[in-house]
C-alpha cells in the first residue's frame, strides 16, 4: 500500500513537470495553436541578409507582428511575408526596414507608419522598403577610399 501510494505521487510530480515544460516551450517558442492571427503583409526587399522566419515586427519599439516567410521572387528580390496583429493599421505608404538589433546583430523588420487614407488589408504589399546596412560593403567602401 504504501509503495502504491508513493508511485502515485511521483507519477503526479512527474505529470507536473511535464505540463510546465510543454507551457514554458509554447510561451518561449511563442508558438500558435489556436491558429494564425492578424492579417497578412508582404514586401519586397533587395537583400535580407540575416532575416529569419519568426523575427519580429516593430512599430516604434513595440512588437507587432512576426515574419512569416522569405522567398526569393522572379526579379531575384526577397519577398517577405509577415503576420501582423490585428487592431494594427497600416498605412499603403509605410516603409518596411530590416534592422540589427543588440550586440549579437539579431535582424528585425521595423515598419515606419505612412500618412496615406489608404489601408492595408489581408495581403496588402508594402511597396516602400530599405534592405540592411551591411558592414562588409561599409568596410570595402572605406578601404577603397569611397567614403
Amino acid at each position: 500500500m504504501n509503495q502504491t501510494k508513493t508511485e502515485l505521487i511521483v507519477g503526479i510530480f512527474v505529470l507536473i513537470g511535464l505540463a510546465a515544460l510543454a507551457y514554458l516551450s509554447v510561451r518561449l517558442g511563442k508558438l500558435d495553436f489556436i491558429g494564425t492571427q492578424g492579417y497578412r503583409v508582404v514586401a519586397d526587399f533587395d537583400s535580407t541578409a540575416g532575416l529569419k522566419p519568426g523575427a519580429m515586427v516593430e512599430i516604434a519599439g513595440v512588437e507587432v507582428g512576426r515574419v512569416e516567410s522569405i522567398r526569393l521572387t522572379k526579379q531575384y528580390q526577397a519577398a517577405v511575408a509577415f503576420r501582423i496583429r490585428p487592431g494594427v493599421i497600416l498605412q499603403e505608404d509605410a516603409i518596411a526596414s530590416v534592422k540589427t538589433k543588440g550586440l549579437i546583430g539579431e535582424k528585425y523588420v521595423r515598419i515606419t507608419p505612412g500618412g496615406s487614407d489608404k489601408i492595408l488589408g489581408d495581403g496588402g504589399v508594402l511597396r516602400e522598403t530599405e534592405s540592411p546596412t551591411e558592414l562588409e560593403d561599409l568596410i570595402a567602401k572605406f578601404i577603397h577610399g569611397k567614403i
